[in-house]
């Protein structure tokens, strides 16, 4: 079979952009094998004299000798904190975007404007305010404070792709099942929900790697070791005499892991999402 000149310089130029984007991953991959005394500018390429995963136990475990907490203990809070924050937000957005598009009423629009705009506000400016009210709250520096925190900032979003995703759902099939009796909830459960596995897909991928990966929200709302998210025990990785770059690259490598595995095995859900409709509009 001949390949056309046009075609194999498409592929070359894939070829070029694939290991230009695969050469960060190969500096971290082989740094986190090294051992401490092979880790240099001048030898950063090249590949570890053997395989040695010490530097990722010392990451994992941490080293009271080296000064720093490992990340075992804070990979747990991402979890206990991504898996509720993404379910929550998602469905909130989901009702969201179901009211917006199926229940219209006066006002509708300048309320989806106003949820938009919280899109826009930079976190560092509400941070007073935002650390205020969790401590009325009585929720600061924990899990179920930061939980709250990232399922409001992440409503905008959520929205956004639920509204336009029901956008393409016909009308006429919430008035169909108004006309046989069914309330607000019914509909939803019955004939908007079974609809949205797009649109879930979507919005609880693009929660779980945004949340997983927020470093500033985790470090101001839980100033105790023993709550902070991964993100931060990752940065308190340095230790206190040195800097062990094999371990903080180790440390990187097992921080990024989880959401590298949701795209891997859920990427094609979410463009599946993105194609039919998720974020039109």
């Amino acid at each position: 079979m001949k390949i056309s000149v046009t075609r194999l310089l498409i592929y070359i130029m894939l070829a070029i952009f694939t290991i230009f984007y695969i050469i960060p991953m190969y500096i971290m991959v082989v740094t986190g094998m090294k051992s401490f005394a092979e880790v240099s500018l001048d030898t950063m390429w090249n590949l570890p004299f053997s395989l040695n995963f010490n530097s990722f136990n010392l990451a994992w475990l941490g080293s009271t000798k080296g000064g720093f907490r490992g990340l075992s203990g804070s990979f747990l809070n991402s979890v206990f904190l991504v898996i509720p924050a993404t379910v929550i937000s998602a469905l909130l957005g989901s009702l969201n975007g179901y009211v917006l598009t199926k229940w219209r009423f006066y006002g509708s629009d300048l309320i989806f404007t106003m949820i938009l705009f919280g899109m826009f506000i930079p976190y560092q400016s509400i941070i007073i305010p935002l650390v205020l009210t969790l401590q009325k709250l009585h929720v600061y520096g924990t899990i179920p404070g930061l939980i709250l925190v990232h399922v409001i900032y992440g409503l905008p979003i959520s929205t956004l792709i639920f509204r336009n995703y029901y956008i393409t759902v016909p009308t006429e099939m919430v008035e169909a099942s108004k006309i046989d009796g069914a309330n607000f909830l019914g509909i939803y459960r019955w004939v908007i929900f079974p609809l949205s596995t797009p649109g879930f897909a979507v919005a609880m991928i693009w929660q779980f790697t945004s949340i997983w990966n927020d470093f500033l929200f985790g470090l101001i709302v839980t100033p105790n070791p023993a709550s902070q998210p991964i993100t931060v025990a990752l940065n308190n990785l340095a230790g206190s005499y040195f800097v062990q770059w094999n371990v903080q690259i180790a440390g990187a490598l097992l921080t990024v892991l989880p959401p590298i595995l949701v795209y891997i095995f859920l990427g094609r859900f979410f463009l599946k999402g993105l194609l039919q409709g998720s974020l039109k509009g």
